[in-house]
């Protein structure tokens, strides 16, 4: 069973940035990022698969940056100029397959969720 672990969550103003970490158990092909905002349902926010390819959702592309260390086990998601709809629990994912995937469906694992609050 693969384990995720994540960190980094936290409150902070618009306009400001946040770094999130997650760390995986074993080596797994594709890492991501989802996100579930109080009443809305889970959206996919990022992907980053073995060979560094990465997939955004709209909304945050040119403002988040996702990135894995290979070595680790880990991926980072880097958000700047964070909104108040960014607001969410943010869970990281991974899927045992080399596809780079948008669809909730399509992962495997998933870690506890970390808290991102941001105030306006």
């Amino acid at each position: 069973q693969v384990q995720l672990v994540e960190s980094g969550g936290g409150l902070v103003q618009a306009g400001e940035s946040l770094s999130l970490t997650c760390t995986a158990s074993v080596r797994i092909y594709t890492m991501g990022w989802f996100r579930q905002a109080p009443g809305k349902e889970q959206e996919f926010v990022a992907a980053i698969d073995w060979s560094r390819n990465t997939a955004y959702e709209d909304s945050v592309k040119g403002r988040f940056i996702i990135s894995r260390d290979l070595m680790l086990n880990t991926v980072y998601l880097q958000m700047n100029s964070l909104k108040p709809d960014d607001t969410a629990v943010y869970y990281c994912t991974a899927e045992a397959s080399p596809v780079l995937s948008t669809t909730k469906g399509e992962y495997d694992y998933w870690g506890q969720g970390t808290q991102v609050t941001v105030s306006s």
